[in-house]
């Protein structure tokens, strides 16, 4: 288990991917919205300091959005997966151990490095700023939580240079005396007010109870915290990602559908990215749901409604599930409603290199190899040249979407988003 453990976290991730190719727009409030572009997702200090929540409703805030003339943009996935890969990548040159937490977040085991952690620290962040353009904050601390504590006082106070180390008891019962219980990580509104309730106000508060307590108390979850605060390592550090047991694809739509032909044309994509992501994984399905559903917030009569079907045979073709999917939406839907959300669900996965555990149908055909060919190379198609082939059943609009208000181009992703330099 790693003796010095470094959080390396991007600094308000989607706003830094907007600015690293708009620069005039630094010092500048900047704000990301969601899929619809209904509320917003990530923002930049200047627009925190502005009193402006997580996901708050655009029309919420429109005033104070033209009044200090906050730049919006629409979320631009592609370009900030790309930019993550790198920053990822890039940590690598750091240390052979790294767990990946979130798109803008990792942990980075530090114990075989031969510089002192603070110093690494400043390495990392310089690197990365000079590497791929993001700027990050590291907190370095013998455990994953108070790594995670100490890049929140990274954060939190500028004059530590973006880098803070609590290996130091001394200086990390300082930080969580001063720190309230709600800053660590796990702790959320309805635990901090059971915890305040007790007495427990600040971090140092929660480190300082018995395991045998918290356990009594709260749960498992928290004592291992505890246990943590108190510089005993129990989280597993870079623990191999499990491969998924249901795959679901679903959306809620900007403008209702109303008619059975648009629904079927909206789920077919669902399934091939479902598919897409089934294959990915070397996975075969046994399940197929599909759900539609209206509004429950609509005046009028409300509908909601899922199928499931289980397949003689696991698999992964597109053909086959896409198949399963229309059968299963013609058995629930019903004219008259305005539909709002819809989802397919891939379900009992299995993997396909356990082929001594999947149980093939006595009476149906046998597995065609050109068939797993064909998805290979459909796979494969569409992962260079960025989603170009399908098939016709999916047609070519995508009814779910909404326009986005303000998307950047692809630069890193697409030759047509590339940055253009006047001389």
């Amino acid at each position: 288990m790693p003796a010095n453990i470094a959080l390396v976290d991007c600094n308000n991730f989607y706003v830094s991917c907007e600015r690293l190719f708009r620069p005039d727009l630094i010092n500048k409030p900047v704000a990301v919205l969601s899929n619809n572009d209904g509320c917003i997702v990530a923002r930049s200090q200047e627009v925190k300091d502005l009193g402006i929540k997580m996901a708050v409703p655009v029309h919420q805030v429109k005033e104070l959005i033209q009044q200090h003339d906050i730049q919006l943009f629409s979320s631009n996935y592609p370009l900030y997966a790309d930019l993550s890969a790198r920053i990822m990548h890039s940590l690598s040159a750091f240390s052979p151990t790294i767990d990946v937490y979130s798109i803008d977040e990792a942990f980075v085991d530090l114990d075989r490095a031969n510089l002192e952690p603070t110093k690494l620290g400043h390495d990392i962040k310089d690197s990365l700023s000079q590497w791929v353009g993001i700027p990050v904050g590291v907190g370095i601390g013998p455990t994953k939580t108070l790594a995670k504590l100490a890049n929140y006082a990274a954060k939190k106070w500028p004059k530590t240079g973006g880098v803070v180390d609590i290996s130091d008891a001394v200086k990390r019962k300082k930080i969580m005396q001063i720190t309230a219980v709600n800053e660590i990580w796990g702790v959320g509104r309805r635990l901090t007010e059971r915890l305040n309730a007790l007495g427990i106000e600040s971090i140092w508060d929660l480190q300082s109870q018995s395991i045998g307590s918290i356990r009594k108390h709260f749960n498992i979850t928290l004592a291992q915290t505890v246990q943590e605060l108190q510089g005993t390592p129990v989280m597993p550090f870079a623990e191999p990602t499990k491969p998924k047991q249901q795959i679901i694809c679903s959306r809620s739509f900007r403008d209702k559908l109303t008619s059975e032909q648009d629904l079927a044309q909206t789920l077919s994509v669902f399934c091939l990215r479902a598919a897409e992501k089934l294959r990915a994984q070397q996975g075969l399905a046994r399940k197929v749901s599909v759900f539609i559903r209206t509004s429950p917030f609509d005046n009028s009569e409300s509908y909601s409604k899922s199928v499931h079907y289980k397949l003689k045979s696991a698999t992964s073709d597109s053909r086959d599930l896409l198949k399963i999917t229309k059968q299963l939406l013609a058995s629930i839907y019903k004219e008259g409603y305005q539909y709002q959300q819809a989802g397919v669900v891939l379900g009992d996965i299995t993997s396909s290199k356990a082929s001594t555990a999947i149980q093939h149908d006595l009476f149906a055909p046998s597995a065609d190899e050109r068939s797993e060919k064909l998805m290979v190379t459909l796979d494969q198609i569409n992962q260079r040249f960025d989603k170009q082939l399908t098939l016709a059943a999916v047609g070519n609009k995508k009814l779910w979407q909404s326009v986005p208000i303000n998307r950047s181009n692809q630069y890193t992703t697409d030759w047509k988003g590339l940055a253009r330099v006047k001389v």
